[in-house]
């Protein structure tokens, strides 16, 4: 069958670029599904943003909600959580809207915004807005903060590659790790197939958490991963990448202009020690495209 090969080629071709992955692709219209590995637990990265937004969104919705998108956060220096972006490289006080760090957290995957966003709704409240919906395979338990409580952080910029190497042999087998920030028991968590349910939820919900939801999911500006292979004139991809050592993830709906929906998340896990591997990004994105592909030819 199409579908069979087209898995066994995938999985090959994503071995040959050093990784293992788990993968689904779900037809929004039909339900139908083509997985590889799906239900393999991996650690979320900043995909976890996601999860902490439609939290945010539903509690700022609830009847008595506890604050509203309009409402500000102050900014600090001593608040600031590392990363390449955003609030994360400002140098001075600032006034934020709630809503504005929705942007800045899925829009340009800030770090200072999405911890900002985990004071209002903490990793256990979360948690619990997830499975008050139904998503069981999806688990927040850290704010971004605690992914650079790490070796990387520990052994500084100038010797990376030995937290890299570390993180690439550290694994103990069923989703244990060495290096906590990599164990699943650990780390804020979740599987192909429980991401893509979520993503299901957000794209078929008519609630007003959920219309912004995907408008902020088209923000985003992190685009290196899967949209070369999937995106067109015709196509529009809105997702969360998210990255972190050996991890490499990405999530959102595919939406074509003749109403087709797919939903699809990667999380990949790498054995290479580099931060830059454009051969890996190259092959996550050619799988995502070659499992929509056999799913939409046959619908």
């Amino acid at each position: 069958m199409a579908e069979e090969r087209a898995l066994r080629e995938v999985r090959h071709d994503l071995a040959a670029a050093g990784l293992t992955a788990g993968i689904c692709v779900r037809d929004l219209r039909t339900g139908r599904e083509l997985a590889l590995d799906a239900d393999r637990q991996l650690p979320l990265a900043s995909v976890v943003k996601v999860p902490l937004a439609a939290a945010v969104l539903l509690r700022a919705e609830a009847p008595a909600a506890p604050f509203a998108l309009s409402d500000s956060l102050t900014v600090t220096e001593e608040d600031r959580t590392p990363g390449p972006s955003g609030l994360s490289r400002f140098r001075h006080r600032a006034e934020i809207a709630v809503e504005d760090l929705l942007y800045l957290a899925l829009g340009l995957s800030d770090n200072t915004a999405t911890d900002l966003l985990f004071r209002l709704v903490p990793p256990a409240t979360v948690t619990e807005e997830l499975r008050r919906r139904g998503h069981v395979d999806v688990t927040v338990r850290h704010p971004i903060q605690a992914l650079h409580d790490s070796l990387l952080t520990r052994l500084g910029a100038d010797q990376e590659h030995l937290a890299l190497a570390l993180a690439a042999r550290a694994a103990t087998g069923e989703g244990g790790s060495l290096v906590p920030q990599l164990d699943v028991s650990q780390a804020n968590s979740g599987s192909a197939r429980g991401l893509v349910g979520l993503l299901a939820d957000i794209w078929s919900s008519t609630g007003a958490w959920a219309e912004r939801l995907r408008a902020l999911m088209g923000t985003n500006l992190l685009r290196q991963r899967l949209a070369p292979d999937l995106e067109s004139d015709a196509a529009r991809w809105s997702s969360k990448t998210g990255t972190f050592l050996t991890l490499r993830h990405e999530a959102g709906v595919l939406e074509h202009d003749d109403g087709q929906r797919f939903a699809i998340a990667v999380l990949s896990e790498s054995r290479v020690a580099a931060t830059v591997q454009p051969a890996a990004e190259a092959a996550l994105g050619a799988a995502a495209r070659r499992l929509h592909d056999v799913l939409r030819d046959a619908a």
